[in-house]
Parts: C-alpha cells; structure tokens; sequence
C-alpha cells in the first residue's frame, strides 16, 4: 500500500468513524415513523441494527437530543393530533396510535399540549367551522 494510499484511509476514518452509527441511528428513527402504532420497546428498536439497547439509547440521545421513547411518545401525541383533527373518535384515535390505555393516552395527552383529547377535537372543530363560514 502506498503512503497516498494509507493516507486517503486514515482521512477517511477520522471522517466517518461515526458512519455505522449514525446509519443506526437514522434507520431506528425511520422504523419507529414507520411503526409508531406498534409496541415498540427498547429490545424491539435494538434488535433491528444488532446493538445493545442501552447503546442505541445513549446514540439516539446524543444525535436527537431524545430517547427512542420519548421520541416515539412524540410522534403518537403529533398523529393523534392528526387523526382528532379528522373527526376520529378519542378513544379509536388512542389505539390507531399504538396507546394501550385510554387513560393513560388522556393524560399524556393533556400533558404534552395542555388540552384534553376531547378539548382539542373540540376546538379544531369550532375552527374549521369559523373558517368554512368565510
């Protein structure tokens, strides 16, 4: 191998020593977009790139700034929002979303937006008459 060589290699490893991980990364953040409505636990999310789950925890955090679980609790609230907003029912929109719990999607509900499912529903209702009527 030649100096050239050996250099580009070199190079190439302090710029993407991180590669493998931020692939990881990306992809468990992909399947959960994908599989938000599933159960998806810690082991479920590691056993799709082989990593320990308490590794892919500490990765997530440090490139998202979450873990995989509030990411994914994230999500849920954002497509509940979604589905409320389309007439879907409190109680069908907690199990398309993957919440196993009525009172527990309620409460987290109201606690990432200050509003209860139904309040919410309520108030984008009341909206999109206001704006149908002009």
């Amino acid at each position: 191998m030649t100096s050239y060589e050996e250099k580009l290699i070199h190079i190439k490893n302090s710029c993407y020593s991180n590669y493998k991980q931020i692939e990881t990364i990306i992809e468990t953040r992909n399947f959960i977009d994908n599989n938000f409505e599933k159960d998806l636990k810690l082991d479920v999310l590691s056993s799709i790139r082989f990593t320990s789950k308490y590794h892919l925890q500490r990765l997530f955090k440090r490139y998202y700034g979450q873990t995989p679980r509030q990411y994914l609790i994230e999500k849920r609230i954002e497509k509940s929002k979604e589905h409320l907003r389309n007439s879907m029912t409190v109680t069908e929109t907690c199990f398309a979303v993957g919440f196993e719990s009525l009172g527990s999607f309620s409460k987290l509900f109201k606690t990432k937006t200050g509003k209860s499912p139904s309040q919410f529903q309520k108030e984008q209702v009341s909206r999109s008459k206001i704006h149908s009527d002009f």
